[in-house]
This record gives structure tokens, C-alpha cells and sequence, in this order.
């Protein structure tokens, strides 16, 4: 059974993400329901900022869809772009013309997860289930 957050927990967790780009890729895959897969080869054309509006490419099935951004994630989005000015992919990656890795994307819940001194197991694949209607339900889209 997925763990579910309560509204502190997500506001802590959130709020022990200090770098822009991780903050940026952890509000996506929670508000926007993404797999880490999905949000990492995220291209600067799929965001749609006046619509609130992300289209992600091959994603489960080799489907394309269309998902919403929350604020918080789309200002966060904001906040990275500003300082990294990504050209092609998003969230580009350490060697040119690629993006980010998966792995180290996973990473990030984990460790912010036990840097905001919760006890519970945190996992990415949780941000694709319980984690978007509980974003909702804090009024955050």
C-alpha cells in the first residue's frame, strides 16, 4: 500500500530541496503525475506556461499525453529557467545534447525524504499514484 503525506510532510520535504533544478524536477513528478522517466526527457518546447499545461512524450505505453502543472511547479520551473536557460532538454544533463539521468532524479526524494527528518520510506513511483491527489487536495494546483 503507498504511503500517503500528510500537508507537513510535503511542505517539508519540498522545503529541504535547496537546488533549483532537483526542486524543479520533484514538483513536476509530483504535481504533474510524471514518472522520473518522463519528467527527465522533458524538451522546453513541452511546457505550456499560459495553458498550465506540460506535454509529456512517450510515456507508459510509448503514449504521448497532456498533464497540468501546478504553480508551485511551474514557478519552480520559472526559477530554473531563469538561472540555467536550458536550450533543448529541460533538465539538460552533464554531457551536451543529453538529458538529465533517471537515477540520480530518483535520488533526490530519498535524500530529501530523510533530510527533512522523516522516518517514512520515501519513493519516486509514489509521486505517480497517491502523491498529485494529495497536491490537489492542499489547493496547489
Amino acid at each position: 500500500m503507498p504511503v500517503v503525506l500528510s500537508r507537513e510532510e510535503v511542505v517539508r520535504l519540498f522545503g529541504a530541496v535547496e537546488n533549483l533544478k532537483h526542486r524543479a524536477v520533484l514538483l513536476l513528478i509530483y504535481a504533474g503525475g510524471l514518472r522520473v522517466s518522463e519528467a527527465a526527457r522533458l524538451k522546453v518546447g513541452d511546457v505550456d506556461g499560459e495553458r498550465r499545461m506540460l506535454f509529456v512524450r512517450g510515456g507508459k505505453g510509448a503514449k504521448d499525453r497532456y498533464t497540468i502543472i501546478a504553480d508551485a511547479a511551474l514557478e519552480a520551473l520559472r526559477d530554473d529557467w531563469r538561472t540555467y536557460q536550458p536550450q533543448d532538454w529541460l533538465f539538460p544533463g552533464d554531457r551536451p545534447g543529453r538529458h538529465i539521468s533517471t537515477r540520480p532524479s530518483k535520488r533526490y526524494s530519498v535524500r530529501h525524504g530523510k533530510k527533512q527528518g522523516s522516518k517514512r520510506k520515501r519513493r519516486c513511483i509514489l509521486c505517480v499514484t497517491v502523491l498529485p491527489l494529495t497536491f490537489l487536495r492542499m489547493g496547489w494546483t
